[in-house]
């Protein structure tokens, strides 16, 4: 078993990052090289904008290369408690961005020629218990009347030729729902952005920012640079210290691990016992899982398995144990297959578990996108980019206020008191 991301070791790294200095005078300078920050880039160099990104380790270091590889259209929340918290019209707004997003992967991949393996599968969210399917199934019957009437439910006995488990009880289909390699799509992402001349330093942090009168000053270990715009798009990874150059961000952002395994290939034979629909999968659960075939018919299974805020390979392993326990659970079959990959990485979760891009302090910012970033970084790094350049009307999450959680300063030490919560909860739903 490797302790590395299957999206890391089976895509060929970005090449073309700058070797220099990280000096020079630039339009905008952009913190962060996953999917936010590298389609910004990306936009802003393809309208002519001079553009330098910054990334402390590697392209796709954080959430970007160690997710699950689901694009999943529909928000986390049930649809009724958003239009309760944001309003009516926020909700809709906020449910069609996911779908426009996932439509702005497709073009894009399409448009600078990456190969992804992109397709559009459906998720299915899976009732897992037969308590879970009466509110279920009144969440579907809202969505399908009100914003997106190609979703479908279906019963239990359905659900054979879609997953091989007896352990669900119905399932809501969203057909909108796509997956891909998400370490070919961050990299080519990388490529193009470096195409239209974006010029992109990696393993070059930002140590500290300086406003100046004709915008920033961001020093760096390898040099400082000038630009008249920054956009930060650090999300779960930005920096934890009080004196940190993004604090205002640590203060509103938890960091939550979340960790995932990747089975050996499936036979054809064990992808039909296991996974006949083949499309990406979500369980009811608070603490619960969520899974998908690799281009490679690998099962990748994974979960919030435990409430912590690191990410190293003791933590991963231990987590790890827990997913195949729970993966042996769903799928029996599958409880002694070999794993030949084990992860972990960072959510950023905000407070009501809604994303947030705006500009505070003369900062351009968009992250805390809760467990749902690999489908909305897109459509936000693009919407970054427009507000960069003056345009203000394409940001779907204008107007969301962001107050600070209570007690946090940016290590999360409440964290397990939450997992307990969560696991309660499960056990009484």
């Amino acid at each position: 078993m490797e302790y590395k991301s299957y999206w890391h070791e089976t895509s060929t790294p970005f090449a073309h990052g700058e070797q220099g200095p990280a000096e020079g005078q630039f339009d905008v300078v952009v913190i962060g090289g996953g999917f936010t920050g590298l389609n910004a880039a990306r936009k802003l160099a393809k309208s002519g904008v001079s553009v330098a990104l910054l990334e402390a380790s590697h392209v796709g270091a954080g959430g970007s290369g160690r997710n699950g590889g689901h694009l999943n259209n529909g928000i986390a929340h049930g649809y009724a408690d958003a239009k309760a918290h944001l309003g009516a019209d926020q909700a809709h707004r906020l449910y069609k961005a996911y779908d426009r997003s996932i439509d702005m992967i497709e073009d894009l991949v399409a448009e600078e020629g990456i190969d992804c393996s992109f397709r559009r599968c459906g998720k299915l969210k899976l009732a897992s218990k037969e308590s879970h399917v009466a509110g279920l199934r009144a969440n579907f019957e809202l969505i399908h009347r009100e914003v997106d009437p190609e979703t479908r439910w279906i019963d239990r006995a359905g659900l054979k030729d879609e997953v091989g488990s007896e352990q669900f009880h119905g399932g809501m289909v969203y057909e909108k729902t796509a997956m891909m390699h998400m370490g070919r799509y961050v990299n080519g992402l990388a490529e193009a952005a470096h195409k239209h001349g974006a010029k992109i330093w990696e393993a070059t942090p930002m140590t500290a920012r300086r406003k100046t009168a004709n915008g920033w000053e961001i020093t760096t270990p390898r040099g400082t640079l000038q630009a008249n715009r920054m956009i930060v798009a650090t999300g779960a990874y930005t920096g934890a210290a009080p004196e940190a150059p993004l604090s205002f961000f640590r203060r509103r952002i938890i960091s939550v691990g979340s960790f995932i395994i990747a089975t050996r290939p499936l036979t054809p034979e064990e992808v039909a016992r296991t996974v006949p629909g083949n499309r990406t999968f979500v369980t009811s659960m608070n603490i619960g899982n969520y899974f998908r075939l690799s281009p490679d018919n690998r099962l990748i299974f994974g979960g919030r398995a435990r409430f912590s805020a690191t990410s190293d390979q003791a933590s991963d392993a231990k987590s790890g144990e827990i997913l195949r326990a729970s993966m042996a659970k769903i799928f029996p079959h599958l409880a002694d297959i070999e794993i030949d990959y084990c992860w972990g990485g960072l959510v950023g979760m905000t407070k009501d578990r809604y994303p947030r891009a705006g500009e505070t302090d003369g900062m351009i910012y968009g992250m805390g996108y809760s467990g749902h970033g690999a489908q909305m970084s897109t459509l936000i790094g693009q919407a970054l980019a427009d507000m960069a350049m003056g345009v203000k009307d394409t940001n779907p999450l204008a107007g969301l206020d962001w107050p600070t959680i209570p007690l946090h300063s940016g290590k999360p030490w409440f964290l397990p008191l939450v997992g307990m919560y969560f696991s309660l909860k499960d056990k009484i739903s």
